[in-house]
């Protein structure tokens, strides 16, 4: 065990004296040691119930033989800091995220981990953490939130969004407004859209490194504590066996989990976080190889916001397991996973419990998947944009550029009718690099859609979506306008066309104008304290996963 680097032999008497003060037995020291790297925080609605699973987590591995020490991990709320300055810090969370975890269990010796991770950033930094100290480990994801009800209505908090848009227009009451918000988030769990936090769950199950059902089970449910449970258990199977990340979460492994995001309709994160988690694992996914998964792969899932259902139907309709089992024909069924079972095994026992919430192949929401990778003048390198959360008149824009050099630019011009139909809005300068952090765009699209903008008007930005975005909104452009890419050239008054089923995204200016007008530039400075300053000079671009050189 490397734990017995710290405990054994009479040159450690004082490390095993040191133990002893946190009230362990001799038996206890002399056990493997796992580490519970613990995300549970008093600010994020999907963490405040995390200390509740990681009590779980310890008696699982405490009941099959082992030592748990749980320590926190970092955690960024998205929804708190959207729409402000301080979502700059939620990209470069995970990297700060994933080497606290490598500083606590490198620095101990610690013979395997167990993740318990929830929302953004969180469950993808744990996953790069894992793939980097390649132990023995497993992830327990926190679970999503029950959907809200207003009368009838189920509700997200992608409704509380873009009622603030419906509200400044008249569409709706301020008394009906606070009313939404009163009851669109009803308690502990990642907010219950396929937004960024579920669809990484989802992931994670479909990579094989959570237990099967994890992702879907709901903060609420007490299936999550028993899964828990087990998880805990499981890790000391995973040390026992030898079995590491690197044997998990392989090349198929990737794929099968793009494959399942394409099929439910998930995030854009998930094309930065994937190949982030990738990388460490010395594996390439390009975006072409996620565009042709999403091509080859129907959209089965029409959960919030790409359709009317919620977390807790896709979980009633049989969860992850569910959609493998529709779109098995595309999977890599011999991938092991952290419950000893292969994808196909897992696959054979599912069962489809609604065929409205997961969709046969004959029959899918839309015939591609969640993403479409656009290339062209304005994106060389690539841009993303969640297809089917397009309104089919979208598909294809052409239209003049509205430039802004930042979120808030482009948000008051909305405010104040600066933009009309037909407009292509682009922001600039919130790219990895140049934000820095590249924030979402949340309150641009959400005001859009709530104004009844969204089916006239396209955003396109080399900041970032997440799965709770709709509408003709087109990200992640690189090379971004701090590098000098075409983005930082266009003027207002540029004609900017876009076509997502040919994946083109261009802007009517002559390559040569495009260099001219870059002749002398130089991106704007934006203060940043010094953890921002580090990451803006070591990231790299979003069609790399912004990750650090």
């Amino acid at each position: 065990m490397r734990s017995d680097g710290v405990k054994r032999g009479v040159e450690r008497a004082a490390h095993r004296a040191l133990l002893r003060s946190l009230g362990l037995t001799d038996e206890e020291i002399d056990r493997p040691w796992v580490a519970v790297a613990n995300s549970w925080s008093e600010v994020v609605p999907g963490h405040i119930h995390l200390r509740e699973l990681a009590e779980a987590v310890k008696w699982g591995v405490r009941s099959a033989g082992g030592t748990p020490f749980e320590f926190q991990t970092i955690a960024v709320c998205d929804g708190l800091s959207q729409g402000t300055a301080g979502m700059r810090y939620s990209l470069p969370s995970r990297e700060a995220i994933a080497d606290s975890v490598e500083v606590v269990v490198e620095a101990h010796l610690f013979d395997a981990v167990v993740f318990i991770s929830s929302c953004d950033k969180v469950v993808p930094g744990h996953l790069m953490a894992a793939a980097r100290l390649n132990l023995p480990s497993i992830v327990v994801t926190g679970g999503p939130m029950l959907p809200g009800l207003h009368g009838e209505r189920k509700l997200t908090l992608v409704d509380v969004r873009e009622a603030i848009g419906e509200a400044r227009v008249g569409r709706i009451t301020g008394e009906e407004l606070r009313a939404i918000e009163g009851c669109g988030c009803p308690g502990a769990g990642s907010c219950s859209m396929m937004g960024t936090a579920n669809t990484m769950a989802c992931a994670t199950e479909a990579l094989g490194m959570s237990l099967p059902g994890c992702a879907t089970a709901h903060a609420a449910d007490a299936k999550k504590a028993r899964l828990a449970r087990e998880s805990g258990r499981r890790v000391m199977g995973l040390l026992g066996e030898g079995v590491r990340p690197s044997d998990i979460m392989t090349e198929g492994a990737f794929r099968n989990a793009l494959t399942v995001d394409m099929a439910v309709g998930g995030s854009l994160n998930a094309c930065l976080h994937l190949p982030a988690i990738a990388e460490e694992l010395g594996i390439r996914l390009s975006l072409d190889l996620i565009d042709s998964i999403s091509r080859r792969t129907p959209h089965l899932c029409a959960v919030r916001p790409a359709g009317p259902h919620t977390l807790w139907d896709l979980e009633r309709a049989g969860g992850v397991p569910a959609v493998m089992k529709r779109v098995q024909g595309l999977l890599s069924l011999d991938c092991v996973t952290v419950g000893g079972e292969t994808v196909g095994e897992i696959v054979e026992r599912a069962e489809v419990l609604d065929g409205e919430v997961i969709r046969p192949l004959e029959k899918p929401v839309h015939r591609e998947g969640s993403v479409a990778v656009l290339r062209g003048s304005l994106a060389p390198r690539g841009a993303l944009v969640k297809q089917v959360a397009v309104t089919p008149g979208m598909l294809a824009h052409e239209g003049p550029a509205r430039v802004f050099d930042s979120m808030e630019g482009a948000v008051e011009a909305l405010w104040k009718g600066g933009i009309q139909p037909g407009d292509v809005i682009v922001v600039r300068y919130e790219g990895p690099r140049g934000g820095p952090g590249m924030r979402e765009m949340h309150m641009i699209t959400s005001v859009l859609v709530g104004m009844g903008l969204d089916a006239s008007v396209a955003l396109v930005t080399d900041g970032r979506f997440s799965g709770s975005t709709r509408g003709p909104a087109i990200g992640h452009i690189s090379p971004e306008a701090a590098e000098g890419g075409p983005i930082a050239a266009v003027r207002d008054g540029d004609v900017i066309s876009y076509d997502i089923p040919l994946r083109r995204l261009d802007v009517r200016v002559p390559e040569a104008e495009l260099r001219e007008r870059l002749m002398g530039w130089r991106a704007p400075e934006r203060p940043a304290l010094r953890f921002l300053a580090r990451y803006s000079r070591a990231v790299a671009s979003a069609d790399r996963g912004a990750v650090l050189y």
